[in-house]
């Protein structure tokens, strides 16, 4: 296939114009160039291959030959070809197109799909892939390059990133709607520390805010407690009053307005947090990943459900009781 090395598109272009104008002097007219210019194109386009790309019909008018056709067919698709990558190369560069892998803990589980969905629907040309962890598994993912953008609590010190708070973030401790504790009104940490306490597994954001929660309430009090790894199985032993526990409100949304789940007052409650968006800082965005930094940020409180939460909290922002 070495005669492919010597073709250019210039000829292959020359040979299309004068299949369609019938004559070379057409084609000139129709590349503007000079008729002897035309000529030589199709001419070392023939030595090239070694056969005869075009012959006069009997109205003086050139046809291609089986060959010519061949080649004039093979050159129209390959130009179709060469057209879309260059309109896939104008979408990548305005942020169109191209793949983006969007890193969320695990609490952020429960509207993440919703974003991806909705990016999916605004944007049908990126493909957002979505990756849950808890918040250890996700720095780690960030500090390997293996996702792009990431949503979370509190940023990492390491890796050094970039990041955008996108909403409130609200912890509530839950109980079921008949404990004693759920009143109404602020109850006293030492009746908070006489229950069991339900946490999340080693590396997850929401322990590491439990435990500070408990370490300013408590002032080193002792208190009992089980470790679970999902916010799933945390909500059900709550629920069959196994314990109580400190959890994101964006798991417990449908549990609270259901009336299975109910929120204790205490002082320093809520714990309201923020969300970020984040990637990091020595990172050059790609179009289509600046296109999905963007769009989270400005929609961030339709994925966030952040009018639900209004309805729940009092003037004080504490959570109403049952």
């Amino acid at each position: 296939m070495r005669q492919l090395d010597a073709v250019t598109l210039k000829q292959l272009k020359a040979l299309k114009s004068i299949y369609n104008a019938g004559t070379i002097s057409g084609a000139a007219e129709d590349l503007g160039l000079t008729s002897p210019a035309v000529h030589n194109q199709i001419r070392t386009l023939e030595d090239c291959l070694g056969c005869s790309l075009l012959e006069r019909g009997r109205n003086g008018l050139f046809n291609l030959t089986p060959e010519g056709s061949a080649l004039l067919s093979g050159y129209e698709a390959a130009f179709a070809s060469l057209e879309k990558a260059v309109h896939q190369i104008e979408s990548l560069k305005r942020g169109l197109s191209g793949t983006v892998i969007l890193g969320v803990v695990s609490t952020g589980k429960y509207f993440a799909p919703g974003i991806v969905a909705r990016m999916k629907a605004l944007f049908p040309d990126i493909e957002v892939v979505l990756e849950v962890g808890n918040r250890d598994a996700i720095i780690a993912a960030l500090e390997t390059g293996r996702i792009d953008l990431a949503i979370m609590g509190r940023p990492p010190r390491q890796p050094v990133v970039t990041a955008y708070p996108i909403g409130d973030h609200p912890h509530l401790l839950i109980a079921p709607p008949d404990h004693r504790l759920v009143t109404g009104a602020d109850v006293a940490a030492d009746e908070i520390f006489r229950e069991h306490f339900l946490l999340r597994e080693r590396g997850s954001g929401t322990r590491i805010l439990t435990m500070r929660f408990l370490d300013q309430s408590g002032e080193g009090i002792p208190f009992e407690y089980s470790e679970m790894n999902s916010n799933e199985t945390i909500k059900q032993a709550v629920i069959a009053g196994l314990g109580i526990a400190l959890i994101s409100y964006h798991t417990i949304i449908e549990e609270l307005k259901s009336g299975r789940l109910a929120a204790i007052r205490a002082e320093h409650l809520p714990i309201i947090r923020q969300w970020y968006v984040l990637h990091r800082s020595d990172q050059t965005l790609s179009g289509a990943m600046a296109t999905i930094l963007s769009c989270i940020r400005s929609k961030a409180e339709e994925f966030l459900h952040i009018e639900d939460l209004s309805l729940l909290l009092n003037g004080k922002g504490k959570i109403q009781g049952g």
